[in-house]
């Protein structure tokens, strides 16, 4: 009985690692996750199925997908990763001390330009915690612990986060006087983002300003567009707070209102106890407090 029951213990490397792989939906994209190369994960999963004795995954395919059998264990091992990352959050949230790491997840331009000037502050003040900053596009899952803390640019909507709003970023057209003088706008052309990112607000209301002018330079990062902006490149959508810090820059007004994007604070419920977590959440909203401001005054039509 007893050599029956050791059989069937799994190892729980073998379950996180097939997680992953579910969650993610691809071997490359469970190893980037799990910071290990595609044929650990490939192995972990094969060693599941030989203590399971069940087939998971068809690997027959170009790319490898869950049987019958791995949906159906799929569903049991996704349960025991949430509640096993309920267990941790739960223990960082009542832990006392103020100190240890706390992440942030951020959208890259405020990581950039607001939070990473002023962690100096935060350090200052309490130099017992460390911060791990991951600037990224991307929703970071809390409820996976993906990260502590995180400012989004969309409502956040699943269960068990706590938000906050901070203000709001408002977009508009910028280029350099010079790009300006003597150009007629029928004639601007425009920097914008990469293809992969048109479904994003700001991006869709650039292409409809723009209509049937060109978009002369296409970029999957702000920082660079603000770059080429400040290059006299073309005329860039950018935020308020970034343009106004760089005096070349002129905002051309348009007929279309201007678009802003509401900028949230958010933990989850569990960890929003624990001492560093709020002294994070406390520094987080000073440093973004210039967005809580009033939207910049209209600029005179050209």
């Amino acid at each position: 009985m007893n050599g029956e029951y050791l059989h069937d213990v799994v190892d729980w490397e073998d379950l996180r690692h097939f997680a992953a792989f579910v969650d993610a939906g691809s071997l490359s994209a469970a190893a980037v996750r799990l910071g290990v190369d595609h044929a650990t994960v490939a192995r972990r999963i094969a060693a599941l199925e030989a203590s399971l004795a069940v087939k998971l995954v068809d690997r027959r395919t170009r790319v490898p997908s869950l049987t019958a059998e791995g949906e159906r264990i799929a569903a049991l091992v996704t349960r025991m990763e949430t509640e096993a990352f309920a267990v941790v959050r739960a223990a960082r949230g009542l832990r006392p001390a103020l100190g240890g790491v706390v992440s942030i997840s951020a959208p890259p331009t405020i990581a950039n330009a607001l939070i990473a000037p002023r962690l100096a502050s935060l350090r200052t003040r309490h130099p017992e915690i460390r911060v791990r900053l991951l600037g990224e596009k991307r929703l970071a899952k809390l409820a996976r612990r993906e990260a502590d803390i995180a400012i989004r640019l969309v409502r956040p909507t699943e269960s068990g986060l706590v938000r906050r709003r901070l203000g709001t970023i408002v977009f508009e057209l910028y280029a350099t006087a010079s790009y300006l003088s003597g150009r007629r706008p029928a004639t601007y052309e425009f920097i914008g983002f990469d293809r992969d990112d048109d479904a994003l607000p700001q991006q869709r209301w650039l292409v409809d300003v723009a209509g049937e002018r060109p978009i002369a330079l296409r970029t999957n990062d702000l920082e660079s567009q603000l770059s080429a902006a400040c290059a006299g490149v073309g005329v860039a959508l950018l935020p308020g707070f970034l343009a106004t810090r760089h005096r070349e820059l002129r905002r051309v007004a348009v007929r279309q209102r201007p678009i802003a994007r509401e900028v949230w604070l958010v933990v989850h419920g569990d960890l929003r106890p624990a001492p560093a977590v709020r002294a994070v959440m406390d520094f987080l909203v000073e440093a973004t407090s210039e967005l809580a401001g009033p939207a910049p005054a209209p600029p005179r039509r050209r």
